[in-house]
């Protein structure tokens, strides 16, 4: 066989032209998004580079590489298929993502054909038509409602987690046995379950976000003033006082440990931002040894909590969002819970 025909048995990569494709596309319809204002949010943006790298990814890492011209109906089941062989943390399988991703696909494909003036593909389309659970996936009745501790579960929580600072009249000795990660993980979760925080709010706090002045405790942190992060907007939010009496132990441990930088809760002693990855994982580690139900993306179980502590203590749906960083509209999941909300926290 002449040389110029012989081919790899083995083609590892795909050719070139098919990952810039999927580029190309996608960077074009994000510009045109950007430039109507229809999409504004870094946060949002995010979410969809996301989604559209899985998307291609798998895509070209087909044999053989399913091009977008080619795609079809067959090509996206075997995807979603994929998708649902794997354990995953994120919400990355429900119906509300696979319709949300589906229709950002189609989007994309009929954005792609009108710039190349060719007819659009339509297996997005056809994919949500042949799947009517997903299809009306975003409808309010169909929006789960959230889940959140029992009484029991938050007290026994809160118990442990509020077993990491002395007592009243103890020797700080009594708990020098316990790291400062050690510290730092449970007083991070004290403030998801005591001031209504996301796991993202979590590690976007600074030093300046706590206000201790002001308060009925002297020193004693009583509220937070928490940056921008994602599709979440700076707002205040107030802090439960056992959670804020495990923020202030939190604070000393950590001047004690001689830990520098901005963040509240660094990775490191030199003050390196926490990711995501060890954030959730040391998260979940807790609430496992606190002896709670391990399950996937369980501490948003402690938000949600939150929200519906404050509710049942009379305070305003509005002035909830407010504190979550929230729309007022989306309170409408936790009213229809709201009869047996807990009454602790």
């Amino acid at each position: 066989m002449p040389a110029g025909l012989t081919l790899s048995l083995f083609d590892d990569a795909p050719p070139p032209r098919h990952a810039a494709v999927f580029k190309e596309a996608f960077e074009a319809w994000l510009a045109d998004q950007r430039g109507s204002g229809l999409l504004r949010r870094e946060g949002s943006v995010a979410v969809y580079e996301d989604m559209w790298e899985a998307f291609a990814a798998w895509c070209l890492g087909q044999s053989p590489v399913v091009a977008l011209p080619s795609l079809d109906l067959a090509d996206l089941q075997a995807f979603q298929a994929a998708r649902f062989g794997r354990k995953t943390s994120d919400l990355s399988l429900t119906p509300r993502y696979a319709l949300r991703l589906m229709r950002l696909i189609d989007r994309v494909l009929r954005h792609h054909a009108s710039r190349n003036e060719t007819p659009p593909n339509t297996a997005a389309a056809d994919w949500i038509k042949a799947n009517p659970e997903m299809r009306y996936a975003d409808a309010a009745h169909a929006d789960p409602l959230p889940d959140y501790l029992s009484v029991g579960e938050a007290r026994q929580l809160i118990a442990f987690l509020s077993a990491a600072r002395p007592r009243p009249g103890a020797s700080r000795d009594a708990l020098a046995t316990m790291t400062w990660q050690e510290v730092r993980n449970r007083a991070s979760v004290a403030l998801q379950l005591g001031a209504g925080l996301t796991p993202g709010d979590v590690r976007a706090l600074t030093l300046e976000s706590v206000i201790a002045h002001a308060g009925r405790v002297s020193e004693r942190p009583w509220k937070l003033l928490v940056p921008g992060n994602g599709n979440s907007p700076a707002r205040e939010t107030p802090i439960a006082p056992w959670a804020g009496e495990l923020l202030q132990h939190w604070l000393t441990v950590r001047a004690d440990a001689g830990i520098t930088g901005p963040f509240i809760f660094p990775s490191t002693r030199t003050g390196k931002q926490w990711q995501k990855p060890s954030q959730y994982e040391c998260a979940k580690r807790v609430l496992e040894e606190a002896g709670m139900d391990s399950r996937e993306g369980g501490s948003f179980r402690l938000r949600h909590t939150f929200a519906l502590r404050q509710l049942r203590r009379g305070t305003s749906p509005q002035q909830v969002a407010a504190w979550l960083g929230i729309e007022a509209a989306k309170m409408k999941r936790y009213e229809r819970v709201l009869p047996g909300a807990i009454d602790v926290v």
